[in-house]
């Protein structure tokens, strides 16, 4: 469970997961490659969120996501790339 509120956003092949606090927003974007598979492409933490765990918290949510759903993540992203590394747990959701 994250200490965050994280939203989702869609439209059409774009997708992006929100943290809002206050007047900062930290965001990670993917792409809707298929129904089976999404594209993290980028993940953004402005510097007052740092350190706080945002980007953590975005690419938890990203993974709880394609488990419940059933699509695998590409890591484009170094950050979420970076973060697959560190979680061999999460291997199930990961397309590399």
């Amino acid at each position: 469970m994250s200490k965050f509120n994280i939203t989702r956003e869609e439209d059409g092949t774009r997708g992006r997961y929100i943290i809002q606090l206050d007047e900062v927003e930290a965001e990670l974007t993917y792409s809707i490659a298929s129904p089976t598979m999404r594209i993290a492409d980028h993940t953004g933490v402005p510097e007052a969120l740092r350190g706080t765990g945002a980007g953590l918290a975005l690419v938890t949510r990203l993974v709880e996501d394609a488990r419940a759903e059933g699509f695998k993540i590409v890591p484009l992203c170094p950050f979420v790339n970076a973060q697959r590394r560190k979680h061999p747990d999460w291997a199930d959701a990961f397309n590399v």
